[in-house]
């Protein structure tokens, strides 16, 4: 391209454009701990093929979480099994239902007291990872978010997005 042929504009007048298309029906799960939209794909069961039309934003510039991302979902509308594991790894996110492109219902997620069956104990010896029959149980601490194994006392503080069942 030469020189003359980029459009100049003054500083501050760049045009705001729309980077993803707004979605019909469906899920907008947003403020999304950066890096952390890949495991919410994971968690909603998403993986290289899918029917749906899936628009992730990675990194997102965030006043309140310094980067963010987003993840809309065309055409599903999530479960609450599926909001409660999207609340470990992005406590702050917040759910907005979308119909007819607009947001009918907009709430933020909140994390359970006690989670059961969800994640996997860090602690090879807990009687959750033996072939007793036994459902793994998890005490939740909000700020920051921990879980504390009802068993064996373990704590996961850190990873928790690798230890989901």
């Amino acid at each position: 391209m030469k020189k003359e042929e980029v459009e100049k504009r003054p500083a501050g007048s760049l045009k705001k454009e729309m980077l993803v298309r707004p979605i019909r029906q469906g899920t907008v799960i947003d403020h999304i701990r950066g890096g952390q939209a890949l495991n919410v794909l994971k968690i909603l069961g998403i993986y290289g093929t899918t029917e749906a039309v899936v628009s992730v934003a990675m990194n997102v510039p965030s006043k309140v979480l310094g980067s963010k991302d987003i993840v809309k979902v065309e055409g599903r509308e999530l479960e609450q099994k599926e909001v409660d594991r999207i609340s470990l790894i992005a406590p702050d996110a917040t759910i907005n239902i979308i119909r007819d492109f607009e947001v009918i219902e907009k709430y933020r997620v909140d994390l359970p007291e006690r989670i059961d069956g969800v994640v996997k104990c860090k602690n090879p010896n807990c009687i959750s990872n033996t072939l007793e029959p036994v459902i793994s149980k998890f005490m939740v601490n909000k700020k920051p978010v921990e879980l504390r194994c009802v068993y064996c006392e373990h704590v996961i503080s850190e990873g928790i997005a690798e230890h989901l069942i």
